[in-house]
């Protein structure tokens, strides 16, 4: 059985050891609660000797006693006093004690090659009751914790304190549930918490990490860094995702590659080119093993959308959609190796490292703005170039079709350059990006439907098709003839405004 994973919403107080806690049953939606039960809770926390994971808010720990004794690895999901719970009981987990692939898999993007060795041993002594609402199910639990802990880091100390948990339960909960339950235990004598987890307050302060951000008048070199951690953020947010090839994931993690990819081309002379030139390259060889993923969802997405409406048998089905998701499955397996290698892991340190130590370039203390102009003004003029070679071919010719797709790929670099410059907040540069992703989007359609309509020529040339079958393919065709017609009128239509 794999881990399972739930949504956590907890309310966290510091309180005075024995005070005694109010009676919740007066909170709305709440008609009783059960008698109190006190377990005994033993908790070894599990992270590196840099403590990547308690940087980023997120707790591993192996813990005994209680109903949900096993592992659990706990993630920030967003909304304050919210968390992703993953857990895996012990009969599911290695007899030796040592941390489940399953829990390991989903920070690999943060801990990398570095071994996971415990950094801190938690006591609590744990009373709990359980708050129902009108049909008897549990609403909430409310915990009233004695703690002892034990840094296990060198130099550690030893700790006692008390505190409150309120954790939400089941899927309905009444909507002033929680925040009612806040104030109630404010008023009781709960304070602000101290840390955010046990771990944190046993282990101290933590190298948390700090969303980037920019001054009033920031330079090209703070600008392009800033940007490079935001991307660096998303590559790092869309990894667990990819491995358990959730909808949309290694679109997205492909995004971030060919983003950061465009910092350094978009800014070449902002960082020490000679020190970066090699991330450029790791980057896209990645985004590349991404792609044949990314391509093969697609082309399934594209293959179901052929069949909208369309009466088509089975054999036409299994033409057009039969060997893409085996291709999709091959695909899939080949990133999950490429995200294992302690190349890809060497990548996302080197990244790591530019962030926290930049190597500027001869352009470094450029005003942001003055760089971000020119990195514009030199991608619309590659544009307007490309658009010149196309207006030389045949309209409707493999080149011009070709040339098509190069400026596309130009348009996405220009608008990439100007999403770049996103945290200078400026109109300007909205309103090209917006002109940019119009053109890309239309030449992003033309070239499904010319794709589409090779694959269905290539489909109807085989004489495997029954005549019914054949005439569904003509639909579909006419149908994709279309589409594209549109895409260009769309091009034309944007591209006046770069």
């Amino acid at each position: 059985m794999a881990a399972s994973e739930q949504l956590e919403v907890e309310l966290k107080f510091d309180v005075d050891a024995g005070h005694s806690a109010p009676d919740l049953r007066v909170l709305p939606g709440v008609i009783g609660a059960t008698e109190p039960e006190t377990f005994n809770l033993d908790a070894t926390y599990f992270d590196t000797e840099n403590l990547d994971l308690a940087g980023n808010r997120i707790t591993l720990r192996r813990r005994t006693g209680g109903h949900d004794a096993g592992w659990h690895l706990k993630r920030p999901a967003g909304a304050p006093g919210t968390r992703r719970e993953l857990q895996l009981g012990f009969d599911e987990a290695p007899a030796d004690g040592e941390v489940p692939t399953d829990l390991i898999s989903p920070v690999v993007a943060l801990t990398r090659t570095r071994r996971l060795i415990p950094v801190a041993a938690v006591s609590t002594t744990r009373t709990v009751t359980t708050l129902l609402g009108a049909d008897g199910q549990a609403v909430a639990e409310f915990a009233e914790d004695l703690v002892t802990a034990q840094s296990l880091l060198p130099g550690g100390h030893f700790q006692e304190w008390a505190e409150w948990e309120f954790e939400l339960l089941g899927n309905d909960p009444h909507p002033r549930l929680l925040k009612t339950a806040e104030k109630t235990l404010r008023a009781a004598g709960g304070r602000e918490p101290s840390s955010t987890s046990k771990l944190a307050r046993a282990i101290g302060s933590t190298p948390t990490v700090v969303e980037p951000h920019l001054g009033k008048r920031p330079s090209a070199l703070e600008l392009v860094v800033t940007d490079i951690a935001i991307h660096r953020n998303s590559l790092v947010t869309q990894d667990p995702l990819v491995r358990t090839d959730a909808d949309d994931a290694v679109h997205q993690m492909r995004v971030a590659c060919r983003r950061l990819r465009s910092v350094f081309s978009g800014f070449p002379t902002v960082l020490d080119a000679e020190r970066t030139d090699h991330l450029g390259g790791e980057l896209k060889l990645l985004a590349r093993i991404l792609g044949d993923a990314r391509d093969s969802e697609v082309q399934l997405a594209l293959d179901e959308n052929l069949l909208r409406a369309e009466n088509a048998s089975e054999s036409l089905i299994a033409e057009l959609a039969g060997t893409e998701t085996a291709i999709h499955d091959r695909a899939i397996k080949a990133a999950h190796a490429a995200m294992d290698s302690d190349r890809y892991f060497a990548l996302l340190d080197a990244i790591d490292e530019l962030i926290a130590s930049p190597p500027p370039g001869p352009d470094a203390d450029l005003d942001a703005t003055i760089a971000v102009d020119r990195a514009i003004a030199k991608s619309r003029k590659k544009i307007r170039t490309e658009q010149s070679v196309l207006s030389s071919l045949t309209e409707g010719s493999e080149e011009w079709a070709e040339q098509l797709h190069t400026i596309r790929k130009r348009a996405k670099r220009l608008r990439y350059s100007t999403d770049a410059a996103a945290p200078l907040d400026k109109k300007r540069y909205r309103k090209v990006a917006t002109i940019a992703k119009r053109v890309q989007s239309a030449l992003g359609d033309y070239n499904d439907s010319r794709i589409n309509r090779a694959r269905v020529a290539e489909i109807a040339g085989s004489g495997k098709l029954s005549g019914p079958d054949m005439f569904v393919l003509g639909r579909i065709d006419a149908r994709q003839q279309a589409d594209g017609q549109r895409a260009i009128d769309a091009y034309r239509k944007a591209a006046k405004d770069l």
